[in-house]
C-alpha cells in the first residue's frame, strides 16, 4: 500500500507570499530571543560578535575582508543554533541517556567547534599581515 504526501495535507504549509515572509520572520525572531534567553553558548558568540564586528569594521582592509570577517563570526551564531536546535529536539524525545543522543550533540558541538576554527583561521589570515607591518 502506497501512501502519497501532497503539500495540502500540510496545516503548516498553507501561507504564501508576504505572509509566509512575515510569519518566517516573527518564527526566526523567536528563536533568536529564545536562544538568547536560554543558551549561554549563544551569548558568549553573540559577544564576541558585538565586540569584533566594530573591529573588522574600522580594520584597514579591503570591504570584502571585512565582509569575510563579519560572516564568519554570523556563521559561528548559525551553527549554534542549528546545535541547540539538535539539542533540543533530543532532549523533546527524552533526557534519559542515550549513546545515539549524546552523539547527535557531540556532532552539533563539534559542528560549532569547526565554525570557530573556520572564524579563528580567517581572522588570524586578515589580521596577520597588518600586524607584521606594524613591526
Amino acid at each position: 500500500m502506497k501512501n502519497t504526501y501532497h503539500i495540502d495535507q500540510n496545516p503548516h504549509k498553507g501561507n504564501r507570499g508576504l505572509v509566509r515572509a512575515w510569519h518566517a520572520a516573527k518564527n526566526s525572531w523567536h528563536g533568536l530571543v529564545f536562544a538568547f534567553k536560554e543558551e549561554s553558548a549563544f551569548r558568549q558568540e553573540l559577544t564576541l560578535f558585538v565586540l569584533l564586528t566594530p573591529i573588522a569594521l574600522v580594520l584597514p582592509v579591503s570591504l570584502f575582508e571585512k565582509a569575510i570577517l563579519i560572516c564568519s563570526l554570523v556563521l559561528v551564531m548559525a551553527i549554534e543554533l542549528l546545535n541547540s536546535s539538535v539539542e533540543a529536539a533530543i532532549d523533546r524525545i527524552s533526557f534519559e541517556h542515550h549513546d545515539l543522543s549524546k552523539r547527535a550533540k557531540d556532532f552539533g558541538s563539534a559542528a560549532v567547534m569547526l565554525a570557530l576554527l573556520i572564524s579563528f583561521i580567517l581572522w588570524l589570515c586578515v589580521c596577520l599581515p597588518l600586524f607584521t607591518k606594524l613591526s
